[in-house]
């Protein structure tokens, strides 16, 4: 070895100081910020937004009333504007959008556990006692609808409640290159001040710490990648390939500047009044940034729906959060011409008893409960499915979590059959083969 090894003297600079800045802001970042900018990146063809309400929404208080029955409480119905299609009297903004809605009033999915029905509904599958590592929704859809060259992620989950089944949430065997960029996780306190809202929906870090100017930023992140790609070369294996993904992901972030679309302050006052001032309701408007910004994938959390006493008053403030929300949501992109691009799943991991318990709650229901789709691709107006007067059973079009996961691919204008490679070393389709999509919701 020579007096001066450049490798060696590189490396012993990033041991002695660089790691703390090594993701930050460089000068080759510049470089692929503007190839990018001069080369063809396309935008996705269609995004996916799902608002995902964690702890099992009573269905049978918001889309499918049952006034004749004791089963169906105290709300009243309203009409939509699409003839016929009445809803809960608790959503009233996002009633004036039933036209490009599809209730699926038959789903019918038979686990009623937090963890595993979040696992089946997220996945459109049972946990595998095979060992199958299979991919969310959200990795899914991004995967097909994305570009992998853009400049931000193609999945971004927004104040995620990830508690009752981690692996739900994640890419699975499509492997940590589909796993999302996760924002504002960890408060579901529906009272946090707007102020720490805006901080929380942020990335964080991602900034040049100011006391290092760009050279040496750039320094540093090329001598850290140097140390990664040797790492990896002897370690090949998920964490080398999961670290990697993660700092690519950072490193294209910084350098397009796209950390911006996370600042809702550039956003008019009176706007995020309409979405409301809560984690939620600017989950929301954050999502419909992204979904500016060519984001292929965008969950939102609306949490505190295990509603096993006092329902009815939950109930009625949740609705309080999630109809404005929704509502400026579809407004704003159907101004900006991005609804018929956009297609909006609503669901929890399942619903909740149609018999009102001696607390006046509902527990735990997966036998018949609602979904909704609406947007893009989305023939709106209408129910499909029918469950019993007294909301037990479904009567008419049975919906498994298998067959609304291949519907919702067909309204995003995915094929669910295509397979994907899996950690077993076998093809697996996106929807279960045995999947029977909702062709009637089907634009």
């Amino acid at each position: 070895m020579s007096a001066f090894d450049p490798i060696l003297s590189r490396r012993h600079l990033l041991r002695v100081g660089a790691v703390s800045t090594a993701v930050s802001l460089s000068g080759w970042m510049g470089k692929l910020a503007q190839a990018a900018a001069e080369g063809s990146i396309s935008k996705p063809r269609r995004s996916c937004i799902l608002l995902w309400m964690a702890g099992g929404p009573a269905t049978i208080d918001l889309w499918d009333r049952k006034l004749e029955h004791e089963n169906g409480g105290p709300f009243k119905e309203i009409a939509t504007n699409a003839p016929g299609l009445r809803i809960g009297e608790h959503l009233p903004k996002i009633a004036t959008f039933g036209d490009r809605m599809a209730i699926l009033r038959g789903m019918s999915t038979k686990e009623g556990d937090h963890g595993r029905g979040t696992y089946i509904m997220r996945t459109g599958q049972s946990p595998s006692a095979a060992g199958i590592q299979y991919p969310s929704i959200g990795a899914l859809v991004s995967k097909e609808l994305g570009d992998p060259r853009a400049e931000l992620p193609n999945f971004v989950s927004i104040a995620p409640q990830r508690f009752f089944n981690l692996e739900a949430f994640g890419p699975g065997f499509l492997g940590p290159q589909h796993a999302p960029l996760v924002v504002g996780e960890g408060n579901n306190n529906p009272n946090t001040p707007a102020a720490n809202i805006d901080q929380m929906l942020k990335v964080q870090d991602i900034d040049r710490p100011r006391d290092v100017d760009p050279a040496s930023a750039a320094a540093r992140l090329d001598m850290l990648r140097d140390m990664q790609e040797d790492f990896a070369a002897g370690r090949p294996g998920v964490v080398a390939k999961s670290h990697g993904a993660a700092y690519d992901r950072a490193i294209r972030l910084m350098a397009s500047g796209g950390g911006e679309v996370f600042d809702l302050t550039k956003e008019k006052a009176e706007t995020r009044d309409r979405y409301g001032r809560n984690l939620f309701g600017q989950g929301c408007l954050l999502a419909r940034r992204l979904v500016e910004r060519g984001v292929s994938f965008i969950e939102v959390t609306l949490g505190n729906w295990d509603t096993h006493g006092n329902n009815f008053d939950q109930v009625k403030n949740l609705c309080g959060t999630l109809d404005p929300a929704w509502a400026a949501l579809m407004g704003d992109l159907k101004d900006r011409g991005l609804l018929d691009t956009t297609t909006i799943v609503w669901m929890g991991e399942f619903g909740r008893t149609p018999k009102i318990n001696q607390n006046r709650g509902r527990d735990h229901y997966a036998n018949a409960w609602s979904t909704v789709v609406a947007g893009g691709g989305v023939k709106g107006g209408q129910a499909v499915g029918k469950t019993s007067k007294d909301g037990t059973t479904v009567e008419e079009r049975p919906t498994s979590a298998a067959d609304l996961l291949a519907t919702v691919c067909r309204v995003a204008g995915i094929d669910p059959e295509k397979p994907n490679m899996s950690n077993v070393g076998r093809p697996i389709p996106i929807a279960d083969r045995a999947a029977k999509p909702v062709e009637e919701v089907v634009a």
